[in-house]
């Protein structure tokens, strides 16, 4: 049985790891600035959920970054929390 460095570097030599690796990334993160956000209210999910016309569990699984959200979504949310969505496009920083 491989360990699990072993897994991870077998499916991160795949076609388009890196791709997925990088949206679910950013999925994660998105949602943790909303959770954090929200928290920082005082909602609940469901609070938030009224406010954005989406369900508890839509909520849920958009914080836990287990859903790639579309502006769509992202715009209900800021709305919602009475923020300004930003989509920018900037130069990578060389690392």
């Amino acid at each position: 049985m491989a360990d699990w460095q072993q897994l991870r570097d077998r499916r991160m030599a795949e076609p388009g790891a890196d791709e997925a690796y990088d949206a679910a990334r950013i999925a994660f993160e998105l949602g943790r600035s909303v959770r954090e956000i929200r928290e920082e209210r005082g909602w609940s999910q469901a609070q938030l959920a009224e406010a954005a016309g989406m369900t508890q569990s839509a909520v849920a699984r958009f914080e836990a970054g287990g859903t790639i959200p579309t502006i769509p979504v992202l715009e209900r949310l800021a709305h919602a929390l009475n923020l300004e969505l930003v989509v920018r496009l900037s130069p990578r920083s060389a690392a």
